[in-house]
């Protein structure tokens, strides 16, 4: 535990990530449940993997920081979103749509906030959608509501964030000329080409079938 958060009971803290851990587990059952349902009843599993994270403790404080707030227990649940995280990785386009849709027709799942950069990509080249949920958690003696942030994309978006955060990280200690983010920017666009194409086939193969 970092110095200043451990001005707050080491008890307490552990508490917090508790809840965030209990609230990633009830958030993957939901979507796992629904991704074995849609399988059930049309033969076909939309999601390919998903992944968990909770925020390191450092980077909840260095947020903190950023955001101009005080650095505790309490202010970060109030002012981060984010600290629950969960990425879904789907095989096409239409597939992150379609489970997003499931999860949010769950009655006890409420949507704080969402940002789809597959629509309106960053700058970058960035494209995935994100959907920031508040669902209840319950635990021995209470009920809470727990926010966590759901990251969905393509295969292809996947791997195009996952290599493009290594270079940014690089960018950062040693330093690339811009025209590698050009070059970046133009893989993105090659993949979201990729990533149309694909969907194409599979609506070909889908309608042959029927």
């Amino acid at each position: 535990m970092s110095k200043e958060l451990h001005l707050t009971q080491e008890q307490d803290f552990e508490k917090f990530r508790h809840a965030y851990r209990a609230a990633i587990k009830e958030v993957r059952i939901k979507i796992e449940i629904l991704s074995e349902d849609f399988a059930v009843r049309h033969d076909y599993n939309p999601i390919h993997h998903m992944e968990r994270r909770l925020k390191a403790t450092e980077s909840i404080e260095e947020k903190l920081h950023r955001l101009g707030k005080e650095v505790s227990i309490k202010s970060a649940r109030e002012n981060i979103h984010d600290i629950a995280g969960i990425r879904v990785v789907c095989n096409f386009i239409d597939d992150v749509y379609t489970v997003a849709d499931m999860l949010l027709g769950q009655n006890d799942v409420r949507l704080i906030e969402k940002k789809d950069s597959i629509v309106n990509p960053k700058e970058t080249g960035y494209r995935s959608l994100h959907l920031i949920l508040e669902v209840p958690v319950f635990f021995m003696n209470e009920k809470k509501p727990m926010k966590v942030e759901v990251q969905m994309r393509t295969i292809a978006m996947d791997f195009w964030a996952s290599i493009e955060h290594k270079l940014y990280y690089k960018k950062q200690t040693h330093g690339f000329q811009d025209s590698v983010s050009e070059v970046l920017g133009i893989c993105a666009e090659q993949l979201h080409t990729i990533d149309m194409k694909m969907q194409e086939i599979s609506e070909r193969i889908y309608h042959q079938e029927r």
